[in-house]
């Protein structure tokens, strides 16, 4: 309970931290955009204090301003892809002059001071004052006035006068006489004079000129493709930024649980290796006592022998007493297995002929082969490997024994050994009898379980025991049609000098 709560709370922690990287990388990006629209806007600012110096310096007549003019410095600031269009416009909302390309909706969508983002632009009205900009400087003066050329400076004359040259006046003759001028009374304060609206058009029509002409508000349509590439650009970058933490927290997470795995591994190998130091002193105390047990089964069998060969005992009480010797034999037999099964094995690798141990074996099992009327056929290629001489006769002897109890009578057993590759070399033991279901395959090489009625379990757990403190492998295989097959594979090979 306690490690889960510890893990619970590392992974908690974990996947904290990575909401805070994202909260931040969030709250950048937000940053970031809102950065770059503000330097936009504020670009529209610099453009629009442009505009309004333009107005200034085509100032003309009273502040009424060419609109021909007007354009064409407008017309000069166009640069398609970054400033698309120009407006300005007069009180009502008309447009007075504009430049570039603007489309009517996008002054008329927008009022007062105001940004309208679209998807590729962005319309920015009434930046700066315009009327106020141009005529600060000039006290009580009207909003500047665009008109075009015929208005700004009248219908032509039809019957212009004769142009006349006035001959220029004569030289004054040196004199001593030294006027002298005497000022009296307040001077009046000469101020910059105002400029009258033009002679030639009345009140009313320079009214009206003011109410439909004169400069009101300034709007610009500015591109936003730099917006978008930097808000493209940081989005990319915190996605990196967030990815690489996300698997650093994975990576955290993983090592985490290797760790705890790793704790747990080595707390079930202290255990285990405690169970098997345990299991080592049980098994060499029942090593012992089975040793120990077989002087008194020696002495109960010999007794019985003796029962047996006395002749002038009843035969009953002579055929119990053979009864006797059979049961303590078969006693006798499982205790060997079982203290050959609980010795410890120790391998004294040194090159080995398979040929000839393989013929030692037939003729040590030929007693047994004419009993069962079978056949044993050793084929294959002749080799030399490294393995320990009397451990190897123990595995193939536990391994043909089991093969001949398993046939039945006149079957046939054969041995092949051959190659794997250049280095390894493999012992098949094939026999004919009714093989082993697949669901025991592996079990038939664990300790006490076995096919046979009358088996102790322990031969084949032996040779697996064999097999692997050489550094080999044993599987059983089915052989066609029927029988079965023991593998013993990766035998090391010696090579010839």
């Amino acid at each position: 309970m306690e490690i889960s709560r510890r893990n619970a709370l590392v992974y908690g922690l974990l996947v904290a931290a990575w909401l805070v990287v994202l909260g931040w990388q969030a709250n950048e990006h937000f940053r970031v955009r809102h950065t770059a629209r503000s330097d936009l806007s504020y670009r529209a600012k610099d453009i629009s204090t442009t505009v309004g110096l333009v107005l200034r310096s085509q100032r003309r007549f009273g502040g009424v301003i060419s609109k021909e003019r007007l354009e064409s410095a407008l017309n000069d600031l166009i640069k398609p892809g970054d400033i698309n269009g120009i407006a300005i416009l007069n009180p009502d909302g008309h447009v007075v002059a504009s430049a570039g390309t603007l489309a009517e909706g996008q002054w008329k969508s927008v009022s007062g001071p105001a940004e309208q983002w679209d998807k590729h632009t962005v319309t920015l009205m009434n930046l700066v004052d315009l009327g106020t900009n141009v005529t600060r400087d000039i006290e009580g003066f009207n909003p500047p006035v665009v008109l075009p050329r015929e208005e700004l400076y009248g219908p032509p004359p039809t019957n212009p006068p004769p142009l006349s040259v006035r001959p220029p006046p004569p030289p004054m003759a040196p004199t001593n006489f030294t006027p002298s001028l005497t000022i009296t009374g307040d001077i009046p304060h000469v101020g910059r004079p105002r400029f009258p609206r033009p002679r030639w058009m009345s009140e009313p029509e320079y009214k009206a000129a003011l109410q439909k002409q004169s400069v009101h508000s300034f709007l610009i349509v500015l591109s936003t493709h730099t917006v978008a590439a930097a808000i493209e650009q940081d989005l990319w970058r915190r996605g990196i930024i967030l990815f690489f933490a996300g698997m650093a927290v994975a990576g955290f997470g993983l090592a985490w649980r290797g760790l705890n795995r790793s704790a747990e591994l080595q707390l079930r190998l202290v255990r285990a290796s405690e169970l098997t130091a345990h299991l080592k002193e049980m098994n060499l105390a029942a090593a012992g006592l089975a040793h120990e047990t077989r002087n008194p089964l020696n002495i109960i069998r010999g007794h019985a022998q003796m029962i047996a060969k006395r002749a002038e005992l009843p035969s009953e009480v002579r055929e119990k007493s053979l009864a006797i010797v059979e049961e303590v034999d078969k006693v006798t037999a499982q205790l060997n297995e079982f203290i050959n099964y609980s010795r410890p094995r120790e391998v004294r690798r040194a090159p080995l002929a398979l040929s000839s141990t393989l013929q030692d074996l037939v003729r040590a099992l030929s007693y047994d082969l004419e009993e069962k009327q079978a056949r044993l056929d050793i084929t294959g290629e002749p080799l030399t490997v490294e393995a320990d001489e009397q451990l190897l006769r123990q595995a193939l002897f536990n391994l043909l024994m089991n093969a001949i109890q398993v046939i039945d009578t006149g079957g046939v057993i054969q041995v092949v050994t051959g190659r794997m590759n250049h280095a390894e070399g493999f012992i098949e033991i094939r026999d004919n009898g009714p093989g082993v279901p697949v669901e025991q395959r592996q079990e038939i090489f664990k300790p006490y379980v076995t096919t046979q009625p009358g088996g102790t379990g322990l031969g084949l757990a032996v040779v697996q025991q064999i097999v692997l403190a050489h550094g080999w492998e044993i599987e059983c295989l089915p052989n066609e049609p029927k029988g079965a097959i023991f593998r013993i594979k990766h035998l090391k090979l010696v090579t010839k000098p």
